[in-house]
Formats: structure tokens, sequence, C-alpha cells
């Protein structure tokens, strides 16, 4: 599922306790993901979160893809008990006693976040300084052309005032030649330098953004060697959340107000709510307590290389690792949009080359923005075509990653419902014998799926699909039993076979405001 990395790591003595939080569904590509990149032990995995003990480099632990927000541990430990009827005093004296702790024990927390801190800094300057080398050296050769071009020029003039008028007409001839030579290599050295100073200013400046985009809280006086005493009088604030049965028992602001006045007690510190050089993320269920300190000020989530914005990044990551990618595999998505599954995929997957397809003029657009802002040019290409005749040969692509629009954030002049069949169709086409189809669809789409696979399918082959799908069995609206009847008509009036996708598994993730499924499928022979 994932592509071979060499994990950076500090050595056994520095394992680092972990957390991040990841959407509904997503929790188990995470888990996966910190095996194989991070060497992760202890692997935990919560609602909604993951706890894993990793030495990799801190910066690499920033790199991971299914993870919303990552977070250094503090403490983890057995739900808080309480009930409607404890009085607010007892509650206060609960909280404290099970959420603060020893005071030793936060400081040498607040330590290692420093420390942490400290190896991104140094990771972001040394990126800079790299990149600040490579455009002096672009300077550098563009005038040592500058200056080759400038000796030629003379060395022309030199031999075009040498001429004399006793010279033979043959001998001018060929130094008005040799100087029309000059001048065209002059005019392609200033082209070139003018096109690397263009590249270098380009490069500098994208470089800037991405690392302004990824940038922390600024710790100027919490520095990689600070001691305890350096620690004592920091500015915090608390963000709480409370959730089930607890949250009506306690709620968050008052969790924040007693933890709040236990940590500027026991510690000095002051709550700063506006601008505080620490954050303390606590998390109350039915289930656990959780406390952490986030390691970055934006999520995980938002990519640096992406421009605009369509699939949620860490869904798209998702959907390709399913894809099971190889190096010299062909992926198409036949309905890209801005092309997030494609750019998360290629990112991932060095060796594979990927098509989008759509029909828009405007998504096109702002896919190829997107494609030009990750560098991804030469690996990444575009198509403007219909999901529903896909110009491309049968049996010629290895995976098709899709996201087949809900029409809720972006509009779709598509009928998904009545064309299904025939897009369907024209994805197991275009692939190979035992090449993947990874698709996500809305509740009613995953339905209509399921019911038309089921009446091309027959015997237990067929039944399979549909047990393993029980979980969607009541997502159907009022109005999906018409749409049913359409796509059998549809499908009964075309040509339309399907029958070599063979289910492999079914996945529901949060897509915010409702929920996606992610199904996968692999192309057997007929």
């Amino acid at each position: 599922m994932f592509s071979n990395i060499i994990t950076e790591t500090r050595g056994e003595d520095t394992m680092v306790r972990y957390y991040c939080t990841a959407g509904n569904g997503m929790e188990s590509f995470l888990v996966e993901e910190v095996k194989k990149k991070l060497a992760a032990r202890d692997v935990h995995q919560i609602p909604g979160k993951v706890l894993f003990s990793s030495s990799a480099t801190v910066h690499r632990v920033c790199d991971l893809k299914a993870a919303e927000r990552l977070f250094l541990l503090l403490k983890q430990d057995s739900p808080v008990g309480m009930s409607t009827h404890t009085s607010p005093a007892k509650t206060a004296s609960v909280l404290r006693s099970r959420l603060l702790g020893d005071r030793r024990q936060w400081l040498s927390a607040v330590m290692t976040w420093s420390r942490l801190q400290g190896e991104l800094a140094a990771s972001r300057s040394a990126v800079t300084a790299s990149t600040t080398h490579g455009v002096r050296e672009k300077g550098r050769e563009s005038e040592r052309q500058s200056d080759e071009g400038k000796k030629c020029r003379q060395e022309s003039r030199k031999r075009t005032h040498s001429f004399t008028a006793e010279e033979s007409d043959e001998k001018r001839q060929r130094g008005r030649e040799q100087i029309r030579r000059h001048a065209l290599e002059l005019e392609k050295d200033d082209d070139v330098k003018e096109l690397e100073e263009v590249c270098a200013t380009y490069s500098k400046k994208e470089l800037e953004q991405n690392v302004e985009s990824c940038s922390l809280k600024s710790m100027d006086d919490l520095g990689e060697d600070a001691s305890l005493e350096s620690v004592e009088n920091v500015s915090f604030r608390i963000n709480c959340k409370c959730s089930g049965s607890l949250s009506r028992c306690v709620g968050a602001q008052e969790v924040s107000k007693v933890m709040g006045a236990g940590l500027s007690k026991l510690l000095g510190w002051k709550a700063d709510l506006k601008n505080p050089k620490l954050e303390i993320s606590v998390f109350l269920s039915d289930d656990y307590s959780l406390l952490g300190i986030p390691l970055t000020r934006l999520p995980l989530a938002n990519r640096s290389y992406i421009k605009s914005t369509g699939l949620r990044s860490t869904i798209a990551w998702a959907m390709a690792s399913l894809a099971q990618i190889q190096p010299g595999f062909c992926i198409v998505d036949p309905m890209c949009g801005v092309g997030t599954i494609l750019i998360e995929a290629a990112n991932e997957h060095k060796a594979a080359c990927f098509l989008g397809v759509d029909i828009d003029d405007g998504q096109l657009q702002k896919a190829d923005e997107n494609i030009a802002f990750a560098e991804l040019q030469g690996r990444v290409h575009l198509l403007k075509a219909s999901s529903k005749a896909l110009p491309l040969p049968s049996a010629s692509v290895d995976a098709v990653v899709c996201d087949l629009p809900f029409g809720r954030k972006f509009s779709t002049r598509v009928n998904m419902a009545d064309n299904l069949p025939l897009i369907l169709s024209e994805m197991e086409r275009v692939l190979c014998v035992g090449g993947t189809l990874v698709v996500l669809l809305s509740p009613q789409l995953s339905c209509l799926l399921k019911k038309l696979l089921s009446h091309t399918h027959s015997g237990p082959k067929g039944s399979k699909e549909d047990e393993s799908q029980t979980g969607i069995k009541n997502c159907l609206v009022s109005s999906s039993e018409q749409q049913i009847s359409q796509i059998k008509s549809s499908s009964s009036q075309e040509t339309l076979t399907i029958s070599s996708l063979r289910h492999q598994t079914t996945l529901r993730v949060s897509l915010g405001a409702i929920d996606g499924l992610i199904h996968k499928y692999i192309k057997t022979p007929d």
C-alpha cells in the first residue's frame, strides 16, 4: 500500500509518544501508515485518534498523510467518572486529581515539545539554505554565461574591424557568418539567463509560501537546550472537548477553568486566551481521557503543495493507497475535478504515470494550476473528455480511482443516478485484468451501485457483495426506487457489462456534512 521510504530516526533513547486525530473511518489507514513509514511501536487506535511511539525525526512524523492533526502526548488515562449529581466542588477536585498530575511531568513534557520545535525549525532552515544556495549557483552560472558572451562579442568586433578593403569578398562573407553565429549564441545565452532568473525567483517564492503555510507558532524563549527554569513562565491556553454522557455532567468551559487555575498554581504559568505560547488540548469522553500539546499550527491535512482544494486530501490519499499502485503503473481518474487524488497519488508514487479526465473546462484549469503548483507537470497529464466515453483503449490502465461528484460542494451537470451504469462500464472497459477500481460514492449512489451489481452477478459471487454492504442497506432515500428503476431501464437499453468487477472492500468515511463510501473492486477475467 505504501511506497518504500527510508525512515530517519534519532535512536532508541529518544522514543517519543504522539497521537494524531483522524477523520471517521480513517483510523485504519493511519495505523498502517505510522507502522510502515515511522516503524511506530505501541500503536493504539481509539475512535478519531491513533496513539503511537516513534524515534523517527519529527519532520518525518509531520509528513503523515492520513492524519488531521499531530500532538505530543501528555497523558492517556481511563475516563473521568462523574455524575450529574456531583457538586461543583467535587467536580473540580476530581478534575484536578485526574488531569493535573505531577509538576515535573509537565515540565519534562514541555521540554520535549520545545526540543521538537527546535528540530522542526532546523529542518525548515536547512531547506531554506539549500534553496538559497541553489539560487546563488544559478545566478553565478548566468553571470559566467554573460561574461563568455561579452568576450565573444568583443572578439567578433575585433575581427570585424580587422577586415580591410583589400580583403577578399570570400573572407568578408566568412566574417559576417561568424558574427551572425556569435550574435545568435549571445541571444540564446540572454534567453537562458532570463529564463533561469524567472525560475529561480519563482522557486524561491514558492518555497517561502510553503514554509509559511507549514510554519509553527514561534517559541523564541524556548530553545532546543531550554532548561527547567526557562519553562516556568509560559503563557498557555486550554482547549477542551467533552463528548458522550460525560458532557452532560461537566462542560468544556468548566474543565478549562479548573485546568487553567491548576496549572497556574502548579507551575506558575499565566493563562493567555489570545496569543499563548503553549496550547494544551484536553479530550474527555466516556471511554478515555487524553491530554496533548499540538506540534503544528496548521493541520497536517492542509497540504502546502495544493493550491485549489477539492476532495479532502486525507480521503484522496486513502483512495490512492487502496489502488495498490506499483512502479510503472498507469492510473486514470475519469472525473478528476481539480486533481486532488492524482496529486496525492503522484506525490506518494514517483515511478507511476497519471492521467486526469474531465469534461469541465473550469475544473481542468484548476487541475492544471494545481499540478503546476505541485511541480508534477511531467507525471500528471490532463485530458478533456466525457467519463461516459473515455478515449482510451480497452484494458489499457492498471488502476482507476475516482470521486464521483455528489453535487453538494461542486455542482455537476451529469445526473449521476442515470449515468452510473455507463460510467461504471467505461471504467471497467479501460481496466486491465487484475486492475483495481476505487470509487467514492454518496450513500445513495452506493445503494444504487450495490443494486446494479446484484443484477449483473449471479449465484454466491453476487451475494457476497450484498453481505459486505449490509451497513448501508438503510441509506436509500424516498426517491431511490425511482432512480433504481431508471438504472434498470438504461442498463437494459444499452449493452453494458460490469460482471468482471469483484468486490474487495467498502469503507465508510466522513466528508464533513455527510459520509461517503469508498468501494474497491478488482477486475477478473470474464
